[in-house]
């Protein structure tokens, strides 16, 4: 049996792990990139924290010796229900069991310019493009005196409240507080903000409300200047425009206000529910097909009766999603009767800053150093490879106890950093 997944994120992942131990499937993962990558800690890579190497891993390094797995780099661009075929933008892919676990994309909910102009993070090429960005701005306000142009390098604005743009204005903060003087003697005084914007009334909005109160706290002791209840409305000229006429000067503008669920061309449009996740039963299947499935943050699933209103978008229930599937696929080859999945809420966290972290657990909650340390452990654990759990570790030790990780580093195409480092106004 021709077994297809589509992306390798945590869903797509555990369930190739689970079915390449059977010798009578064929396994084929196809994804743009030919490595798995940690999302929850993109953004430290982004403020140039941690090493990319240290969040991702090659799916064929992964895989060695597995003789029933397949690795194919390619994007999906139509699926071909009626004769299985999955279409990609490097060729075609008969199935017959097809998975989709693709995940979502940054939602610019319509605004065109603020897609254009502001910095997502959600991949690794995210990360970079960040992290390049705002080591060339500070190179460019080294050769500024006071004034606008100066004023608007130095703002930094993160659009969305929740855990992403908690940990980057906690990031950055640290950053500021502990790095930027340091670095940069030209700079004799520390001016510009780091706004954080929220269209609800509190930070991590899906977490409790004692997490909630500790990240505005801690944030707030660091400076970082919180708006809630006000949304960002456009990026225009270099302004952030909010939804109540003001308006921040910045050339930095992160966009973590929301996800949409990848596209799954081919799919009938009743199987597409809100926020373009794919309808799926108890099972995951897709709603009116009998060998296409969805798991993780794309699918939306309302037959877990803990649950009406579909998972959260975590990357446990993806975990947990790609586990059981993985049991149930080598059921319905054997005829056996498939079990219904049923989240088992673990809990969350969110890190806020150095040594201060918050923990929701289901039957309490924890916070400062101890969540702290909890945090660290806990997002070691996933890591693919040892080599990269022990480097991570590393890391992580050396740049906690010295304030000064070595990883500033500008790559870009050598044009391209000359053009921005030249651009006046």
């Amino acid at each position: 049996m021709k077994v297809v997944i589509v992306g390798g994120g945590f869903g797509g992942l555990n369930l190739a792990k689970k079915l390449v131990c059977k010798k009578d499937l064929q396994v084929t993962l196809v994804d743009k990139n030919n490595y798995h990558f940690f999302p929850p800690l993109v953004y430290q890579v982004s403020t140039a924290f941690i090493e990319p190497s240290n969040i991702s891993y090659p799916f064929r390094r992964m895989f060695q010796g597995k003789t029933n797995f397949r690795y194919y780099m390619g994007s999906l661009t139509n699926i071909n229900t009626m004769d299985n075929i999955l279409e990609t933008d490097t060729g075609n892919i008969e199935y017959d069991i097809l998975v989709l676990a693709l995940g979502t994309e940054t939602n610019y909910f319509g605004m065109e310019n603020v897609k254009r102009q502001t910095l997502p993070m959600k991949t690794i090429e995210d990360a970079l493009n960040f992290r390049n960005h705002i080591l060339l701005n500070i190179e460019k306000i080294t050769h500024l005196s006071d004034g606008p142009e100066r004023e608007k390098l130095q703002n930094v604005v993160i659009a969305g409240g929740g855990p992403t743009g908690v940990e980057i204005s906690g990031m950055l903060a640290e950053m500021r507080k502990n790095i930027l003087m340091k670095d940069y003697p030209e700079i004799k005084t520390r001016k510009g903000n780091i706004y954080l914007i929220d269209a609800s009334s509190s930070l991590l909005g899906p977490m409790s409300p004692k997490s909630q109160k500790e990240a505005y706290r801690v944030l707030d002791k660091l400076g970082v200047k919180i708006i809630l209840n006000t949304a960002v409305k456009d990026y225009v000229n270099q302004q952030v425009i909010l939804a109540n006429g003001e308006t921040i000067p910045s050339a930095t503008v992160v966009w973590a206000s929301g996800v949409i669920a990848k596209e799954a061309p081919g799919l009938p449009k009743e199987s597409i529910g809100r926020g373009r996740r794919v309808i799926v039963d108890e099972f995951n299947r897709v709603t009116g097909s009998s060998n296409i499935f969805a798991i993780g943050d794309m699918c939306y699933q309302t037959a877990d009766i803990n649950y009406p209103n579909g998972h959260p978008q975590l990357a446990q229930v993806a975990i947990q999603q790609g586990k059981l599937l993985g049991d149930n696929l080598v059921r319905l080859k054997n005829g056996a009767e498939m079990k219904p999945f049923s989240y088992f809420n673990k809990g969350s966290m969110a890190i806020i800053a150095k040594y201060k972290a918050v923990v929701d657990l289901p039957k309490g909650f924890f916070k400062g150093f101890l969540a702290w340390l909890v945090w660290l452990f806990i997002h070691l654990i996933p890591i693919a490879g040892f080599r990269n759990k022990l480097k991570l570790a590393f890391n992580w030790f050396w740049s906690f106890i010295t304030n000064d990780p070595t990883l500033r580093l500008i790559i870009r195409p050598r044009k391209e950093a000359k053009e921005v480092l030249k651009e006046r106004v």
